[in-house]
């Protein structure tokens, strides 16, 4: 949040943070943004979010906003642009930290790795249903569209 913060003065653009705590607290969270006339929205990713991510996503649309998220799952969701480290590959690196300790290397010989390979996502259905064009240099930039 503090580098969302930091870019958003930066740009010279409103942050309106909302945090919930409880899915009970969705339908207010969504009218504070319609009151503020927020024009978009960023969902931080964590597993309280992830476990109600449809029911985020469809609240977003029903309220016409478009909507950035940390994963691309979230692109596959509904959400209009995602931008996060690809699981796949994080799976994968996974696997190979298994295979060395099942050889014997002790986990705590091995590196703490950041995720190296992110991805973007486009959902071309959400922009339709909001009335957006996604520019075309914009798309070429995409890893996946979504059509």
């Amino acid at each position: 949040m503090k580098e969302t913060q930091a870019a958003a003065r930066t740009l010279k653009i409103q942050v309106q943070p909302l945090q919930v705590k409880d899915p009970s607290q969705f339908s207010g969270a969504y009218a504070a943004m319609k009151k503020e006339r927020a024009a978009a929205l960023i969902i931080f990713t964590g597993s309280f979010t992830g476990f109600h991510r449809q029911q985020l996503v469809e609240l977003a649309a029903k309220n016409r906003l478009p909507t950035m998220c940390g994963q691309p799952a979230w692109s596959d969701a509904g959400c209009l642009i995602s931008y996060g480290h690809d699981r796949r590959h994080q799976w994968r690196r996974a696997a190979v930290f298994v295979d060395k300790i099942l050889k014997g290397t002790k986990p705590a010989d091995i590196p703490v790795e950041q995720p190296m390979k992110f991805e973007f996502v486009i959902n071309l259905k959400t922009a339709k249903e909001l009335g957006l064009t996604i520019p075309p240099n914009v798309l070429v930039r995409a890893d996946r569209v979504i059509r």
